[in-house]
């Protein structure tokens, strides 16, 4: 007796294609094929009353719940399906008149039925996770009925219960059913409560933990009661200083944000809960990355997405809040608009930094300077002679496949930090633009262009182009060198977790792998020309320069080798479809007789045809004219 799955996995099938109208379709359909099933249905044309359903009804068929959950289903879907339809039409005071008694006529009916099933559910003496799912289905319907009549001391009281009792029940349901309860209370709970709350004129730093133990009622309620005893920290007040984590363990959630030597309040709770999501992901990636070292650098990257979801989280419930305000009329200068500008400026530069960590870790090794092979997965099936097979090396395709790969996190890194300068706050802030500017300096040369270059010319070192390779390293040793950046470490550079902050140990170590890159191409160039001296086709003259002309003259142009002179007789391309007009009229040598044989045998027949008399042609159908 799955409720909450059989509600959600309807909803969810029939919204993924359709709207609200196209549910009721599907519920209308479906509800006539249980009540033909349970003998519910009315036959003829004429309706005919059905007797009540019991409790007997549904402990000896559960289609009786699936009956009265449909047809709650149904109610519901028509008053969202109305209250979408003139959701355009309405002014500034909403949706008023018949249309709305409409809607919340139809949600009383819909909260008639789910009162209905958690009574008949109360009579068979079923408790557990049905009558929960049951007594929280119900609790949102009543929540849905006091926001549509404005009544938010209602509203939230229903929807307080029905947070608990979900937040409950995915607790006990364990991982399996974690993700449908967290979805629910995501997208329609969470987003009520916080909307009653502010229609309360309830402070935004309230979390909605809080707002749910102050609003939940406790006395007289044994749901409430059946849920605080399997998990009595539903309820606890340590809300303005820690929240339940997804793990049913307590993290402790920021009140205030520092950026920039500057501590501001975190006025709005949902940014706060991000933060804290975002500290306890942190902690978790650095236990994962301490415990797998040498695990591979894509499963390390992986890791950084459970840090960048709840980042993402806490930029966009900031730019929320702001929103907000600005559409009440609060100005700029407030200071609560202030704290929420400088907080929007920390979160987006956090989620930047998290970003560019995550590619320096698809990079590799020292942010990609060194170029390590990959392992090539052995197949397991043995060879024919029963040995094991030998270790591939991996190819130049897939080498160079990962060198492009890498050019484009590179450029990803560039593109993150020029964003940062859009912040608000950003640019009034000369000594943080600075620094940025040091910043993008030393990634632009470094590890953006200094790595372009690696990998290009590790492609040309690939392809055997050795002339090419030491030009790109060269060039690289320029950048690197031309940067004058004096890296200062710092408390988040000694970090284990890779970010945005360098250590100066790696801007030294990448020049001096570029120093001796540089020394040992140009230690092969000189071998290859040397080789190319003392190989016995010294005398090989090569085409002239006009058919060179993509070739860099690396020894200087040779002044008397520019063409050919006099030109020679030689084949050039030319466009097949004039070679094919042209060809009925081209005689070559040796066609002539075959030529002349075949005129001489048309002129021979020609003169037969005209020795031959010729036959009067019939004139009409039998033999005679007209």
């Amino acid at each position: 007796m799955d409720i909450t799955r059989f509600i959600v996995a309807r909803r969810e099938k029939a919204l993924l294609v359709g709207d609200y109208a196209l549910y009721r379709t599907q519920l209308s359909r479906r509800l006539l094929v249980v009540r033909k099933k349970l003998g519910y249905a009315s036959k003829g044309r004429k309706y005919t009353p059905k007797a009540p359903i019991t409790a007997e009804d549904i402990s000896s068929n559960h289609e009786f719940v699936h009956l009265l959950l449909l047809s709650a289903e149904r109610a519901w879907a028509l008053a969202l399906h109305m209250k979408s339809t003139h959701a355009a039409d309405a002014g500034a005071k909403g949706i008023t008149g018949s249309t709305k008694t409409h809607i919340v006529s139809r949600l009383q009916k819909a909260n008639t039925y789910a009162s209905q099933l958690v009574n008949l559910l109360q009579e068979i003496d079923q408790s557990g996770a049905p009558l929960l799912e049951a007594r929280a289905y119900q609790q949102s319907l009543r929540g849905a009925i006091a926001f549509e009549k404005g009544n938010w001391d209602k509203c939230l009281q229903a929807y307080a219960e029905t947070r608990l009792l979900y937040t409950a029940l995915a607790r006990s349901a364990g991982a399996k059913q974690d993700d449908l309860f967290k979805d629910l209370l995501s997208n329609t709970i969470d987003p009520s409560i916080r909307y009653a709350a502010y229609q309360s004129k309830l402070p935004r730093t309230l979390t909605t933990e809080r707002i749910v133990a102050r609003y939940v009622p406790r006395e007289n309620n044994p749901f409430v009661e059946e849920a605080l005893l399997s998990f009595p920290d539903l309820l606890q007040e340590s809300g303005a200083t820690g929240r339940v984590n997804a793990a049913g363990q307590l993290a402790d959630v920021p009140r205030t944000i520092t950026w920039r030597s500057r501590t501001v309040n975190l006025e709005d709770a949902s940014t706060a809960q991000a933060l804290a999501s975002v500290a306890a992901a942190e902690t978790k990636l650095r236990s994962f990355l301490a415990a797998n070292q040498n695990s591979d650098r894509r499963a390390k990257a992986t890791a950084y997405d459970d840090v960048l979801l709840p980042s993402q989280d806490a930029v966009d419930a900031t730019k929320t809040a702001i929103d907000e305000l600005s559409a009440e009329g609060v100005p700029q200068g407030d200071a609560r608009m202030q704290s929420l500008q400088i907080t929007r400026t920390a979160v987006n530069y956090n989620l930047v930094e998290w970003r560019i960590g995550r590619n320096r870790v698809l990079c590799g090794t020292q942010d990609g300077a060194l170029f390590e092979n990959e392992s090539v997965k052995k197949r397991k099936k043995p060879r024919a002679d029963g040995n094991s097979r030998d270790e591939q090396e991996e190819n130049k395709g897939r080498k160079l496949a990962r060198l492009k790969e890498r050019v484009v996190l590179y450029d990803s890194t560039i593109q993150s930090l020029d964003s940062v300068k859009d912040f608000p706050g950003v640019a009034a802030d000369g000594a943080f633009v600075s620094e940025l500017d040091a910043k993008k300096a030393y990634f632009s040369s470094l590890r953006a262009y200094v790595g372009r270059c690696l990998a290009i010319a590790r492609s040309h070192m690939l392809h055997g182009n050795k002339r090419n390779t030491l030009a790109l390293l060269s060039r690289a040793l320029d950048l690197s060198s031309k940067t004058g950046l004096e890296i200062q470490s710092s408390e988040s550079a000694a970090e284990d977790i890779p970010k945005l902050e360098l250590k100066p140990a790696q801007a030294k170590s990448l020049k001096d792998l570029l120093e001796r890159s540089v020394l040992q191409h140009r230690a092969m160039v000189e071998l290859e020309k040397l080789s190319a001296a003392s190989s016995p086709n010294n005398n090989f003259k090569p085409p002239p320069m006009v058919e060179r002309l993509d070739e860099y003259p690396a020894d200087g142009v040779d002044l008397t080798n520019l063409v050919t002179y006099p030109p020679t007789f030689q084949p050039i391309p030319v466009k097949p479809i004039f070679l094919d007009v042209a060809w009925n009229y081209i005689d070559y040598p040796g066609r002539l007789k075959k030529g002349s044989s075949r005129a001489m045998e048309g002129n021979a027949e020609e003169a037969r045809s005209r020795e031959e008399p010729k036959k009067e042609a019939k004139k009409g159908w039998f033999g005679f004219g007209r």
